[in-house]
């Protein structure tokens, strides 16, 4: 027979309920209203935090993109009393002008000129780094110099490379035999000129991103990678790609909204500082081809035309890259 003592007091007994002070109000109006106001704060406070990065970007940023596509249905040149309405004709032109769809391969070929490059070796200049390197605090900040560096100069040290007559790069060439090359007047050499520039300054910065996310992986996984006896190779694909599949992504989309904005590299390389991309356009980016329209020949509506167009442009190849990035990635899983 089981016998279940209760204490009542001493040790070892419930503690009693508090007791209500003369002043507690916790069955009035007053704390109901207190505990709403409390509920209220913790669901709208997160929302008023974030809202003027939100209130800036529509300011800043969704303004000036809605105008833009305003713009574009009229004839609105800079200085002119009237702006007539003339709907979609300024992107009919558009789509039939032969200097912009110059421009858009220019653009492409220096994008893909750059982009593929300056991803490849980014991963690998990032593996690099990853090993048991001397002074790897100090390799690490080297490859950030050249984005550290100021544009301007950097483009215009390249130019200089790159010259014609008195360039290094020729001066190298010919200790090889080989011939010299008119970087600035040939249209694909130029393209590969203005790439070398966008990899130079880069490639560095991509790296450590990607080398952030290789640290991140658990070094267990290794362990038992090489316990089953995988090589450093095999560990590589189906190990460190697929798990940087997010940070690759990333860097693509990044890269991707970059390069085909590309203007200073262009800009600079010209002699003069030209907006004509060459005596034949041969190296006339979009945006420049955009600033050229806006900003000298003052027809801003054609201008936000092309603006809009390239932003499609963007939207649509950087989908693309994201999806095959995506898929690469992971095809190392299995």
């Amino acid at each position: 027979m089981t016998t279940e003592l209760t204490v009542t007091r001493g040790r070892g007994a419930e503690p009693r309920p508090p007791r209500r002070a003369d002043n507690d109000d916790s069955t009035s109006g007053k704390l109901s209203l207190r505990h709403r106001l409390a509920n209220l704060d913790v669901k709208v406070s997160p929302y008023i935090y974030i809202a003027p990065f939100f209130i800036l970007f529509a300011v800043v940023g969704l303004f000036p993109l809605l105008y833009t596509a305003y713009v574009s249905l009229f004839d609105w040149e800079l200085g002119a009393d009237e702006q007539p309405f003339v709907g979609i004709e300024n992107y009919t032109t558009l789509l039939a002008d032969s200097q912009f769809w110059n421009a858009m391969v220019n653009t492409l070929s220096i994008f893909v000129m750059s982009s593929v490059p300056q991803l490849v070796i980014a991963v690998m200049l990032a593996v690099l780094l990853n090993t048991a390197l001397r002074a790897r605090t100090g390799w690490r900040m080297g490859v950030l110099l050249p984005y550290v560096a100021s544009l301007v100069a950097l483009t215009i040290i390249f130019g200089d490379l790159f010259g014609p007559q008195y360039g290094l790069i020729n001066d190298g060439l010919e200790l090889f035999g080989l011939d010299r090359i008119d970087w600035q007047s040939e249209r694909w050499w130029s393209h590969a000129a203005i790439a070398t520039m966008v990899n130079w300054r880069w490639t560095g910065y991509n790296a450590l991103i990607v080398l952030a996310a290789m640290q991140a992986i658990p070094r267990d996984v290794y362990e038992a990678a090489w316990v089953d006896g995988a090589s450093k190779v095999r560990q590589f694909f189906s190990i460190t790609l697929p798990l940087l599949r997010p940070t690759l992504i990333f860097v693509v989309v990044t890269s991707t909204i970059g390069g085909l904005q590309i203007f200073t590299e262009p800009k600079l390389f010209a002699p003069a500082g030209s907006s004509n991309g060459g005596a034949t356009n041969q190296y006339q980016t979009v945006v420049l081809y955009m600033y050229q329209s806006g900003f000298q020949s003052f027809d801003l509506g054609y201008a936000s035309a092309m603006a809009w167009v390239l932003f499609v442009v963007i939207i649509a190849i950087a989908g693309i890259n994201f999806l095959l990035t995506r898929r690469l990635a992971s095809s190392g899983e299995a």
